[in-house]
């Protein structure tokens, strides 16, 4: 196992990622830029360095600075997190030619699974149902026309580097489609380093399913279930429970062990996630994968018993998996709300300032992950991610009356929060009833 873990990332997930290495008797060493001086994950590492200003470029995207800091604390790995650089292939190869272990997956998987495109390819050839698209990224305008022809609007334009719910659009018509294809090459490109696009059938309310994966060195890879994260915003995610009040225990089997054969279609290593949309009908299809731990893990931990971050650790280190399929117990259901400084009134407007009151709800099946504390000024220069309330209950219906419960506990005051639209949504009859799709937001907000 590592002696000194360096997590290259801030905020909650950084929180968390310090204490599984603590609980595991290893070093933390914490970075940070200008902005996130006086940051929770700077308190609690056993070590922090500064990397730059408050500019991600500069600090939490800057590879060399990162590197540097790794070696002048002698970290012999470093934990990536979510965001910033952890599905960025380049750094994952730097480490590894640094002779530090980067605790994700091998290079080759990232730019596999990161290129939407090749990662359909890949998928159709392990006969892992794929939603209809163009034969791989397309150039001209033309190319798109045809195909949507072929398969009748709406059509979803993608960038093939894309990731976190950006570098997507939906057209409706042949007009929409010709506006839309140029601006998305554009800005995929600006945004991602990456111009390439293609185009998807789009399936009209769907559930979007995603199953937890773990795989190690030596080939073993196991599922721990899915998570149902159809509540969304702009394509990103704002609540996910486990398990989907949608698909069947015939359709979790199946879609797990889909799951399961796409992760050994590209050699998986680590901790991650093969994501489905389910149509009205229970048709699943592969859209993409994601190569590091997710924002959302906590639910999966609540209803596995498995520490996620841990199982990384343990992975990294070269350690086979700790549990077999056969081991998985699921138990429980439980509900993750996304407590973001952002006003929901109007459009999910990202706020920041300085948080007067800070006090987390408690008692029976309540976790919440944060770097928050009374007094702590909120930077506007970063993922507007606050805090994570995670509630288990027995049944859907426990987790739902108990996440009211905490809801009404927790206090964060100086800041507007997304709270008041987790209030409504555990009021409202058709999140109630598990009728929610991926637009159930716009629908019904």
């Amino acid at each position: 196992m590592f002696d000194r873990v360096l997590i290259a990332n801030r905020g909650e997930i950084a929180v968390r990622i310090i204490r599984a290495c603590r609980e595991m008797g290893i070093h933390s060493v914490a970075v940070f830029s200008e902005a996130d001086k006086d940051a929770l994950h700077t308190r609690m590492a056993d070590e922090a360095i500064c990397i730059g200003a408050a500019a991600p470029e500069k600090s939490y995207l800057n590879i060399p600075h990162i590197i540097s800091a790794a070696e002048v604390s002698q970290a012999d790995a470093i934990h990536p997190g979510y965001g910033f650089l952890s599905e960025n292939a380049r750094f994952s190869e730097i480490c590894s030619s640094c002779g530090i272990t980067f605790i994700g997956s091998p290079p080759e998987v990232i730019e596999k699974l990161g290129d939407k495109a090749m990662a359909k390819t890949i998928m159709t050839k392990a006969n892992v149902p794929v939603v209809p698209g163009t034969d791989g990224v397309i150039e001209r305008e033309r190319e798109a026309l045809t195909f949507a022809a072929s398969v009748s609007y709406p059509v979803m334009i993608k960038a093939a580097g894309g990731g976190g719910g950006r570098g997507m659009r939906i057209v409706f018509n042949e007009k929409e489609l010709k506006q839309a294809f140029h601006t998305t090459q554009s800005e995929a490109g600006a945004f991602f380093n990456n111009s390439a696009i293609y185009l998807e059938k789009y399936i009209e309310e769907p559930h979007h399913v995603e199953f937890q994966i773990l795989a190690d060195v030596k080939g073993n890879i196991i599922h721990l279930g899915e998570r149902d994260c159809s509540v969304q915003r702009r394509h990103q995610k704002l609540l996910e429970e486990s398990p989907s009040s949608f698909i069947s225990q015939r359709q979790r089997v199946k879609m797990g062990k889909a799951a399961v054969k796409a992760a050994s279609a590209v050699g998986y290593v680590g901790a991650g996630t093969i994501e489905f949309l389910v149509d009205r009908n229970g048709e699943y299809y592969f859209i993409e994968a994601n190569t590091r731990i997710q924002v959302e893990h906590p639910v999966t931990e609540m209803i596995s018993g498995v520490d996620i971050i841990k199982e990384q650790l343990r992975i990294a280190a070269g350690e086979k998996l700790s549990k077999t399929q056969r081991d998985i117990e699921l138990k429980g259901h439980a509900i993750e709300f996304r407590i973001n400084a952002e006003d929901p009134s109007d459009n999910f407007k990202p706020m920041g300032g300085k948080v007067a009151i800070y006090q987390p709800p408690g008692g029976p099946g309540i976790r919440v992950d944060s770097h928050l504390y009374t007094g702590y000024t909120v930077p506007t220069q970063y993922d507007s991610l606050l805090a994570k309330l995670i509630v288990w209950g027995e049944d859907r219906n426990e987790a739902i009356r108990r996440s009211r419960r905490a809801l009404d506990e927790f206090q964060i005051e100086g800041i507007k929060t997304t709270m008041p639209f987790h209030h409504w949504i555990l009021n409202e009859k058709t999140f109630l009833d598990g009728e929610v799709y991926t637009d159930f937001v716009e629908k019904h907000y």
